[in-house]
């Protein structure tokens, strides 16, 4: 194989464990441990009178019960609030176990240790808690305007209040610009809640060593180190004496991000109180309610244009329902209102958001993290533009696109990373001329009369992002040869089934030289790389695959210094292919990469054969100078980091042509194609499965998936049996094409894939829905009953 595969479809090395059962998960660890289950709140909104555990103490193989009275220190504080803000003026965090009152269906309220999760759920249904039911506030308009509070001190449920604008060239405001255009529209549009749905949900297995004082937790989670930081902070131990692995994690999508939740604080202190390993695995209703949502927002819109379609001034009012804490703060929102500004070049631009507090489940990132909302804005303002003006909808955009020559493109916003919104490379006018012969743009109109005449109904639609990926603060890469030849890499981010143990393993490859068999990849254990952030936000390529790159380079470079020496030859006439250093242009002139690691370690004694050649009486190269030389370490290996100076902004166009059936209204997917720009290729395979998972959760929440609360707060579809997903049959063939547009911003010139194929989802099959139905599409997820209803209500 060659040792140059940055940007070949290698194909994913994890997939052979993972799809035939030998993946290694939190529930399979931990045989024999103690486990935790929990009462939780039937109530949206409620104070605790009393809680009676009298009956619960008779079952056999109880082991503990916790309510919020026996926690200790820090454990009884409210969780951290993770990203503070400026204008979140009024941050909410839950306590671990409920103090008082309780804000949502679900909220933790006691804690139960047993045996086995049988007894403990036993013991949990015999635990009766005394509540005092209080008014609920439940949908996001109506707590905005309620008198009721979801927590005291936070006037009007409002969380947060931000507001972001840029004035127009000539000066003019976003409002003032508005009202000079020749044309103006004002619209409102509505997202839906819906919520990730990882086949593995929650889980947390803590063993505390006693005679070392010493704990290790596996957790489920993106951000390993975050939560070992976290656990030592509220348990008050210090952070070398914790440990953190994810293994095998059965997908994140975002939910998994938030860190720490109670869980993986109260699972590891009772492993430490009780001195026994406990572990905890959430079971899918406990996902439902008292893990996260997200998306729910409603949008107020005014645009004003001129003849052209050209944006002259954009207002867009936002109220976004955060649920009942904030405990990932308002990064949702925050992407919300300066992502939607896409791949265009608006004039002037003001964005307002309340954050409002209700009594559901709490909003952190979901897979997209408030990119779909503002897609779904920016998207439906421009088919509203194109629809008014009696024009083609790719000729709106296009006389609106950021020109390729204009990158580095500021848009004069402050994006979540708490940095300038600056795209940095990219090229809309290509993206959308590959993304109409992709889907027969103009070829469409001919296909849609031709259906017409056979009865049917059928539309195109069209949905253009820009996503921010690579957001810092930073990662970081460990890489080692060892003198078998083999590459060890570690990084500290996790992996939630995206492919790393093989891009990380194709770009060490590429960098070293070495074949791709020779490269092991561990991700995710704090035991393996201490300093990290978390896979989340199209970053992980981005962040960890450029702090690998980098150490790659400096273990490269010592290799080829090594080498040179050992060869009597210039390092800069050395190369590496295939795992041997030799001699550009001299075959026979080459030492193999494992002989350089054994040369890097100068050692007393020999091992094995390898290691003899290494020994003191082997032979030096010099006595002039000490066996490790000053400034050097022994061992062939490196460590660096990657730190943006801010993110980099991939890029796509969706479009889909959709059929509506004109008596179930049932809305079949016929056609979806993809262009997609996200910088230089790692694995233009897994690229596009990144994408095509993506596609088909953005289905998901566009035709399906809403999380329904009744008026009291009670989640009704708190169940596969009730909350709709996709299946393969409802997941069109997705056709795709790649641009290349390199990001200047870091070595590799990548930028992140995770989260593009599920943003502009909703989007264009709204405007696709559209054009079949010429109905105005501004609400979604749509099921064929509103498509129903909004038939006949165009006809009333």
């Amino acid at each position: 194989m060659t040792t140059k595969l940055f940007g070949e479809p290698v194909r994913r090395r994890e997939d052979p464990r993972l799809l035939t059962g030998q993946g290694r998960y939190v529930d399979d660890l931990g045989a024999g441990a103690l486990e935790a289950a929990f009462v939780r709140s039937p109530h949206a909104h409620a104070r605790i009178r009393d809680i009676d555990v009298s009956a619960a103490i008779e079952v056999d193989g109880l082991v503990a019960i916790y309510t919020w009275e026996d926690l200790p220190g820090a454990l009884a504080q409210p969780l951290p609030l993770l990203i503070p803000h400026p204008a979140l003026t009024h941050g909410r965090t839950a306590y671990p176990l409920a103090r008082e009152i309780v804000r949502h269906v679900g909220e933790p309220v006691v804690m139960v240790v047993a045996r086995d999760r049988y007894l403990a759920e036993d013991a949990c249904a015999l635990i009766r808690v005394d509540y005092e039911i209080l008014k609920p506030v439940v949908g996001v308009e109506e707590a905005a305007q309620s008198a009721q509070l979801v927590h005291e001190g936070v006037p009007g449920n409002v969380g947060a209040h931000l507001v972001q604008e840029v004035p127009s060239a000539a000066g003019l405001g976003a409002r003032e610009a508005i009202d000079a255009a020749p044309h103006t529209l004002s619209f409102r549009l509505d997202i839906e809640r819906s919520a990730s749905m990882p086949l593995e949900g929650r889980g947390v297995y803590a063993r505390w060593d006693a005679d070392d004082q010493s704990l290790r937790v596996h957790s489920s989670t993106q951000t390993s180190t975050s939560v070992r930081m976290a656990i030592a902070a509220k348990l008050g131990l210090p952070l070398p004496k914790v440990e953190v692995i994810a293994p095998d994690v059965g997908g994140g999508f975002g939910v998994k991000i938030v860190h720490p939740w109670p869980e993986e604080i109260l699972v590891p202190w009772a492993a430490i109180t009780l001195g026994q390993e406990v572990k905890w695995t959430e079971d899918r209703r406990e996902h439902f309610i008292s893990s996260a949502h997200e998306r729910a927002q409603v949008q107020s819109v005014r645009v004003g244009f001129d003849d052209e379609g050209r944006v002259l001034g954009l207002d867009v009012e936002i109220l976004h329902d955060h649920g009942a804490y904030t405990p990932y703060g308002i990064i949702v929102p925050i992407i919300t209102s300066t992502q939607l500004l896409g791949p265009y070049r608006i004039g002037a631009y003001r964005v307002e958001f309340s954050s409002i507090y209700t009594n559901t489940v709490q909003v952190t990132p979901y897979r997209g993290a408030g990119r779909p909302q503002g897609v779904f804005c920016m998207e439906r303002t421009m088919d509203h533009i194109a629809e008014y003006l009696g024009a083609d909808r790719t000729r709106v955009r296009a006389a609106n696109f950021i020109q390729p020559d204009e990158f580095p493109y500021d848009q004069g916003l402050i994006f979540q990373d708490g940095r300038p919104l600056i795209y940095d490379s990219g090229d809309y006018p290509e993206s959308l001329r590959m993304l109409k012969e992709l889907i027969g743009w103009d070829d469409f109109p001919a296909l849609k009369a031709r259906a017409a005449e056979e009865g049917r109904a059928i539309g195109i639609g069209i949905g253009c992002y820009v996503e921010g990926t690579g957001v810092g603060p930073y990662e970081g890469g460990h890489v080692q040869i060892t003198s078998d030849g083999r590459v060890h890499v570690s990084t500290g981010l996790t992996s939630q089934g995206q492919g790393h143990e093989t891009v990380f393993a194709q770009i060490a490859a590429s960098e070293l030289g070495v074949p791709m068999e020779r490269v092991s990849v561990v991700t995710g254990d704090t035991r393996r790389f201490g300093y990290a952030v978390g896979t989340f936000a199209s970053r992980a390529a981005v962040m960890s695959g450029n702090a690998i790159a980098l150490a790659c380079r400096k273990v490269r470079e010592k290799a080829l210094r090594i080498a040179a020496d050992a060869l009597e030859a210039d390092p800069r006439d050395l190369e590496i292919v295939d795992g041997e250093v030799r001699v550009a242009g001299t075959p026979g002139a080459s030492i193999p990469l494992a002989t350089v690691a054994v040369l890097s370690n100068p050692l007393r004694y020999a091992f094995d054969e390898e290691a003899a050649r290494a020994t003191q009486f082997a032979g030096v190269a010099s006595y002039d100078r000490p066996p490790v030389a000053e400034g050097e370490e022994p061992g062939l290996e490196g460590r660096d980091y990657y730190s943006p100076i801010r993110s980099t902004f991939a890029s796509g166009m969706h479009a889909a042509i959709v059929e509506t059936d004109p008596l179930t209204a049932e809305i079949r997917i016929l056609r979806y194609a993809v262009v997609h720009d996200c910088g230089k290729l790692i694995n233009p395979m897994i690229v596009e499965g990144q994408i095509h998972g993506g596609v088909a959760q953005g289905v998901g929440g566009a035709l399906y998936e809403k999380m329904v609360y009744d008026g009291h707060g009670q989640l009704l579809n708190a169940s596969f049996m009730d909350f709709l997903m996709p299946y393969a049959t409802e997941v069109p063939f997705i056709e795709t094409a790649h641009l290349e547009t390199p990001s200047p911003l870091n070595p590799l010139g990548i930028k992140g894939a995770g989260e593009a194929g599920v943003i502009p989802v909703s989007a264009v099959l709204a405007s696709a829905i559209e054009d079949a139905e010429g109905i105005r599409i501004d609400k979604m997820p749509i099921s064929p009953s509103d498509l129903f209803d909004l038939r006949r209500a165009a006809t009333d």
